[in-house]
């Protein structure tokens, strides 16, 4: 039996990073995903405050062409000192 694939390529996909709330986070969060799919344009970016506005998140949403590009963005995104979470 084969299993059918959970997402369907290419889609919009969003990906959310979360971290202390400095330019440099903000700018190594889009930095991060433009390394995987080019330029970004602003109006693909959401950016949210947490309540004592310490922390951000930055959703990005992009349009993703496999699953392997989505485990790649997930792994940089883990493993960059500035994001605290990704989802």
């Amino acid at each position: 039996m084969v299993e059918e694939p959970l997402i369907e390529f290419p889609c919009k996909f969003p990906i959310k990073m979360m971290g202390r709330d400095t330019p440099n986070f903000r700018i190594a969060a889009k930095n991060l995903i433009e390394s995987h799919v080019g330029p970004i344009t602003d109006d693909a970016i959401e950016v949210n405050l947490s309540s004592n506005a310490n922390f951000v998140s930055v959703t990005i949403t992009i349009i993703a062409k496999s699953q392997q590009q989505l485990d790649d963005i997930y792994r940089d995104a883990s493993g960059h000192d500035d994001v605290l979470i990704a989802l």
